[in-house]
């Protein structure tokens, strides 16, 4: 069965970008088949703007330059648990792609270890999965309007239940939310005839609402089951 839920994307730093051009060739013998959607990742720079390169250092070759902290070389000699280290990148990527411009650049070791350190922490202990919201649902959900978030049902959201915590992001604001109840539906006018139009958007009609999520999800993404996600506010709300 096609697979219609998983996009394949190619990853890789920076200095990786003029490489592509092999893979593109090799992509142009294989008819009907196109090259995957790339990424290229902000490479880890020394304090001279050389990258840092892991095996030389590994291998003895050359010195640890300033700034550089044994977890960006090990990542299991991270001073904390292996959540405290998974919530910590996770903020990182999102502070990043917050402002491309953030993101298509270099950092030294230097910086890094300064970004990282710098990472608040949460004012209520909990890990919470993030989800991004345009502007004006991101609105209904700070001030408390919105109480239902609408899903297509991805692998990822399969183990979503009561008592979860959601950070919902636009931009640099976010709202952390409980999740009160995780209701399964067959199809978008299910969910609405269940969950009520005014509790997922409570400034728009029914109909509108339909065909806004159906813009957003095509008819094989509604395929896959259809969430209906009560959250509550904690506040305050963070910005």
């Amino acid at each position: 069965m096609r697979d219609v839920v998983t996009l394949s994307v190619m990853v890789k730093g920076g200095d990786w970008a003029y490489g592509c051009q092999l893979v593109d060739e090799a992509f142009a013998l294989l008819p009907g088949l196109a090259p995957p959607p790339r990424l290229f990742t902000p490479m880890a720079l020394t304090d001279t703007g050389a990258k840092l390169s892991k095996s030389l250092i590994r291998d003895g070759k050359v010195p640890p330059p300033p700034g550089t902290r044994d977890w960006m070389l090990d990542i299991t000699a991270w001073p904390g648990d292996t959540d405290s280290f998974v919530d910590a990148m996770v903020w990182l990527v999102g502070r990043m792609l917050a402002d491309p411009k953030h993101f298509y650049r270099s950092y030294t070791t230097a910086e890094l270890d300064r970004i990282m350190t710098a990472r608040p922490q949460s004012s209520t202990g909990v890990r919470a999965r993030e989800m991004n919201l345009y502007r004006r649902c991101f609105d209904l959900v700070a001030a408390g309007r919105k109480t239902i978030e609408v899903r297509v049902q991805y692998p990822n959201l399969r183990n979503l239940k009561a008592g979860d915590h959601i950070r919902f992001i636009c931009g640099r604001d976010d709202a952390l939310t409980r999740v009160k109840r995780v209701s399964r539906y067959t199809s978008f006018e299910e969910m609405l005839d269940a969950a009520g139009p005014a509790n997922v958007n409570p400034d728009s009609p029914r109909e509108q609402q339909l065909a806004n999520i159906r813009r957003i999800y095509g008819p094989e993404k509604e395929g896959l089951g259809v969430l209906a996600i009560e959250i509550e506010l904690l506040q305050p709300a963070t910005a």
